[in-house]
């Protein structure tokens, strides 16, 4: 099978159990995610976030629907300061422990699995934006204390899931 890379889209940050939340969504489709699935994803998503932990309460999620009937939700918490905790549900895919082939029905993995190759480009985006808004205090983009507000502004552009 000849890889393809996929769309990116980067919907409004939202808040979820006192923690906010920078949303990713992966799709080949243009018209994006279809919105039962991704209302589906967004109710489990309690269920993958960490307990407080005095770090300001920041996750970022990677919404991806596959090719075939897979529907998949990682979400990466920062923990510790300057860690990612990961927790992830998947949808239609039997072989993760999916009940039946419904996009829309969403289970919580016990894999260690962190993401595919078209999941992971947020990944080092969020990474920089963290150290530039929350760690450096000498960046040039960075008061002299962490800013939430400014990393939770600062966003993979949208396009492809490609090099950028």
């Amino acid at each position: 099978m000849a890889f393809t890379e996929k769309l990116l889209r980067v919907p409004s940050p939202i808040e979820v159990g006192g923690r906010r939340i920078k949303r990713y969504h992966v799709t080949a489709d243009p018209a994006g995610i279809d919105p039962r699935v991704e209302k589906a994803a967004y109710a489990i998503l309690p269920e993958l976030l960490p307990d407080p932990d005095g770090t300001p309460p920041a996750t970022f999620v990677v919404l991806h629907r596959g090719g075939d009937d897979g529907a998949y939700l990682n979400a990466y918490s920062w923990v510790w300061d300057n860690v990612l905790h990961f927790a992830g549900a998947a949808a239609g895919q039997p072989v993760l422990g999916c009940p039946d082939s419904d996009p829309a029905h969403f289970v919580r993995l016990d894999r260690g699995l962190i993401g595919c190759v078209w999941e992971l480009p947020p990944i080092l985006h969020e990474r920089d934006a963290w150290v530039r808004h929350m760690l450096a205090p000498d960046h040039p983009d960075r008061p002299d204390r962490p800013d939430l507000d400014a990393y939770l502004a600062d966003s993979l552009p949208e396009g492809t899931t490609g090099d950028r």
